[in-house]
């Protein structure tokens, strides 16, 4: 399993958002959902992206890609100096502000809203609206808000998940589902190359011939009984030049970058509640709920079950 991929699977599938949204001058719109990472392309006309902590307003043009990192709040408009017509709040609900009528934006159809279909700017907008322990190293790696330039950003996703928006078929969930996620890996690969970006050490190890193999091994198969000296033989490398080698590139041992794959991936499977805690620990690779819950323990300092209670 790739490990952009990897970062993105669990609870995030029931959690993704997209629409298509549409505006005329003069728009302004307060974004409050909660939303851990949104997505935006915009298609036509321009927009600026208003963070709410003191970072400087970005501006967005046709074939640019913003990447907005939750939960901070922040304005998307027209102008910056727009007072918001609405808020958009947690379940993706629009909320009209400062005596704007009610019916300001409205449904226009299959996952489209705004003010008309003939509006002069348009964007795609998708959100992620859990965060789970695995997103979270993705999440952690970006800074609040990115942009990603058309000239640098050349992705033939567009035009497809614009026209997926517009249908309303058996299973577009799914395929928007997925779309999301090629969109956004596609986009952290291009933001990821950039000198700025400062990617972290996990992903760039995905690129050492010995490393990047160890790891995919773990992601494709967390639940193996795996040894230093398994990972070695099959990258074709001594154990000591693999631990050496993983610890110097990823930041920590093979084995302890392992143990902490395996309880955030049993994080993120109890936060679904549809798994029993023994069938959770043998699918990352404890032999029973006990040792699980030991393991558990002394990383988060809560039991397993605690956790699902807390995060339910």
């Amino acid at each position: 399993m790739d490990v952009l991929a990897g970062l993105l699977e669990g609870p995030r599938a029931r959690g993704a958002f997209m629409i298509r949204a549409l505006f005329d001058p003069p728009w302004s719109v307060r974004i409050a959902d909660e939303a851990p990472l949104s997505v935006m392309v915009m298609v036509r006309g321009t927009a600026w992206i208003v963070p709410e902590d003191g970072m400087p307003a970005q501006r967005i043009r046709p074939g640019d890609l913003a990447i907005a990192r939750g939960p901070d709040h922040y304005t998307c408009a027209g102008d910056p100096a727009t007072a918001p017509f609405a808020e958009i709040r947690p379940g993706q609900r629009c909320v009209p502000l400062g005596g704007a009528p009610p019916d300001k934006y409205t449904d226009l159809g299959p996952r489209a809203w705004g003010e008309s279909r003939d509006s002069s700017v348009e964007m795609l907008i998708g959100t992620y609206q859990l965060r789970g322990e695995l997103t979270g190293r993705l999440l952690d790696a970006l800074p609040p808000l990115l942009v990603l330039p058309g000239e640098v950003w050349d992705c033939p996703l567009t035009p497809l998940v614009a026209d997926e928006l517009g249908k309303d078929e058996p299973g577009q969930d799914v395929v928007l589902d997925r779309l999301l996620d090629l969109l956004l890996i596609a986009a952290l690969r291009a933001w990821f190359s950039r000198p700025e970006a400062a990617a972290p050490a996990w992903y760039v190890a995905m690129g050492d011939p010995v490393v990047g193999r160890a790891l995919r091994l773990l992601h494709d198969d967390p639940a193996h009984p795996w040894t230093i000296a398994d990972l070695a033989a099959k990258a074709g490398v001594s154990r000591a030049a693999l631990a050496r080698r993983f610890t110097d590139r990823v930041g920590e041992p093979p084995m302890t970058y392992l143990t902490n794959w395996r309880l955030a991936l049993a994080a993120d499977l109890l936060r679904d509640g549809e798994q029993t805690i023994a069938s959770i620990a043998r699918k990352v690779g404890y032999g029973s709920a006990f040792a699980l819950s030991g393991a558990f323990k002394r990383v988060y300092g809560i039991s397993p079950q605690e956790h699902r209670v807390r995060t339910a």
